[in-house]
Order: structure tokens, then C-alpha cells, then sequence
């Protein structure tokens, strides 16, 4: 099976760069007509990434982990101060009003209005869209990673990751960038997103594709939009990691329930955060829509 993999990558990687791919010049409507045409702007998870994206720091949205309905909004602080029998009293009366079964696990998730700051990208996406663009790579994936990764400007991880494109300093220099004590150039915004259109190209797509191939040899559409959260998965959580994930799902398809799967899918290194990941990116281009683009084409 390792053979095979290895195989039909290289193959995969040979035909990417002889037939570099045209870029879409429609990302906004086709991803947006898709989203409500297929109902999953009222996704439960869509829903409550985006009342996140609204809510401020000091509110918490106290919800159902796992299918991320929502419960309850409350002032974070008092949530957090919940300890012990009180917390338990507190989630048995939340379980008791709406007729859970089997204790589900419930968080209290914290707004982050305060990082979702779209307004501040009206610039930086069409010049993102444009270098990857430039670099035979869809800009949908610029857009898609300037949305979550960094809206708020630069942003440095706890990983290290840093940047608009929240580039290790690992995949920073495998794409020519200098990251040492004197200089991070991936606080440049076109070196940075060279490296991550280089790194969409060259990796994430590439091995997207083996990952499914591997599954079965039905044809892919680069052009799907499962297809491209897929490829935004592996950019986020790593192409292994993605790998176990979809090889641990027992009956994985070739649609949008390939991404619903992984929403629920715990296996090894695939955990909360890149669950997350997808349902952020449906969530951002809808409140991107509302915040910046309806304002902009009314004017």
C-alpha cells in the first residue's frame, strides 16, 4: 500500500507541474451560491462559527461539542468560574431542558470578534487572489487562508507559525523565505504568499489527490468545493495526519460528506482544531460576504 501511495504521488506531482491549472475567476458566487444552495449556511456548525465570529470576548456560546448546537450564551467569566458540583448541576440542568441523551460533552466556546476582523482584509484579498493567481493556483485558496488564518493581521502561533499565511518557519524556507533571529520575511506579505501558493501547489493539492486515489480511482474535480477544503485540510492540520483521519473513516465518499466525516473524526494527530478548520472557512466567507462585499457592491 506504501508503494502505491508513494507511486501515484510522484505521478500526481509529475502531471502538476506540466499542466498548470487556470485559476477561478468566479470564488466568490460559486462557493456562495453552493453554500446556500446546499443548505449549509444552517449547518449547526456553520451557525455557531459565525455567531463566534460575532460574539466579543467576554461572552462564551455554551454548546454541544460534538455537533456544535448551541445551548446557552452567557457571560464567559461565569462560565469559567463554574467548578465542580456546581458546573455539574449547571450541565445537568442544560442536559434536562433539552432532552440530551447519552451525556453529551458540552463546552462553553468564548467569543473572538476581537481576531475575525474582515473589514481589515478589503485590500489584502484581491492581492493575495492575484499572486496565487499569478503562481497558476486558485486564489480561492488565498482568500480562504486570509480569512482564518490571520484577519486580524500578523499573528504569530504558538507553533510558530506566523504571518497572513501562518507559514512555519520550516515550510517558509523550503519556499526560499529567510526566517532567522534578524529577518522573518514571512511578515512580507508577497513573499509569504508565494510560499503559501508554492506550498498549495506543490504539496497540499497534490497530495489530496493521492489521499483519494488511494481510497478508490474515481475521477476528482480540482473545482469541487469539498475538494478544496480537503486541500485547505491538509495546508492546516498536515498531509499525514489528514491521511490517518481519512483512512480511519470506514466508508469515506467524494463529496461534501467526505468533510462532514472529518468534522467527526478523532484519530491520532486530527483532532479538535482541525475539525474545526473547514467549518471556519464556510463560516468566514459568509460573514465576509455580509461585512465587506454586500457593502462594497452597493456602493
Amino acid at each position: 500500500m506504501k508503494n502505491l501511495f508513494t507511486t501515484t504521488l510522484i505521478a500526481i506531482l509529475i502531471t502538476s507541474f506540466m499542466m498548470p491549472k487556470k485559476a477561478n475567476k468566479k470564488v466568490n458566487v460559486e462557493t456562495l451560491e453552493f453554500i446556500k444552495i446546499n443548505r449549509i449556511d444552517s449547518m449547526p456548525q456553520v451557525v455557531f462559527w459565525r455567531k463566534i465570529m460575532n460574539l466579543s470576548g467576554d461572552s462564551c456560546i455554551v454548546n454541544l461539542h460534538k455537533s456544535r448546537t448551541i445551548l446557552s450564551t452567557m457571560n464567559y467569566s461565569i462560565w469559567d468560574g463554574f467548578k465542580g458540583d456546581q458546573k455539574l448541576r449547571i450541565l445537568d440542568s442544560l442536559i434536562g431542558i433539552h432532552c440530551l441523551i447519552d451525556s453529551p460533552r458540552i463546552v462553553g466556546t468564548q467569543g473572538k470578534n476581537y481576531f475575525y476582523t474582515f473589514e481589515k482584509l478589503t485590500e489584502k484579498i484581491p492581492t493575495g487572489m492575484k499572486a496565487f493567481e499569478n503562481n497558476a493556483v486558485d486564489g480561492w485558496y488565498a482568500k480562504a487562508i486570509l480569512l482564518i488564518e490571520s484577519p486580524n493581521q500578523l499573528q504569530r502561533s504558538p507553533t510558530g507559525a506566523y504571518g497572513a499565511f501562518q507559514l512555519m518557519p520550516s515550510v517558509a524556507r523550503k519556499f526560499g523565505l529567510i526566517v532567522n533571529k534578524k529577518t522573518d520575511e514571512r511578515a512580507n506579505f508577497n513573499r509569504s504568499a508565494f510560499a503559501a501558493s508554492e506550498l498549495i501547489k506543490t504539496i497540499c493539492i497534490p497530495y489530496a489527490k493521492s489521499m483519494l486515489y488511494e481510497l478508490d480511482s474515481s475521477e476528482i474535480n480540482e473545482n469541487d468545493l469539498w475538494f478544496k477544503l480537503l486541500v485547505m485540510h491538509v495546508y492546516n492540520a498536515g498531509a499525514g495526519n489528514v491521511r490517518s483521519a481519512l483512512l480511519s473513516i470506514p466508508e469515506p465518499k467524494k463529496d461534501m460528506d467526505l468533510i462532514y466525516q472529518l468534522w467527526n473524526t478523532n484519530y491520532g494527530r486530527f483532532q479538535n482544531s482541525s475539525q474545526n478548520y473547514s467549518q471556519l472557512i464556510l463560516a468566514a466567507f459568509l460573514e465576509y460576504e455580509v461585512r465587506v462585499e454586500s457593502k462594497i457592491s452597493n456602493n
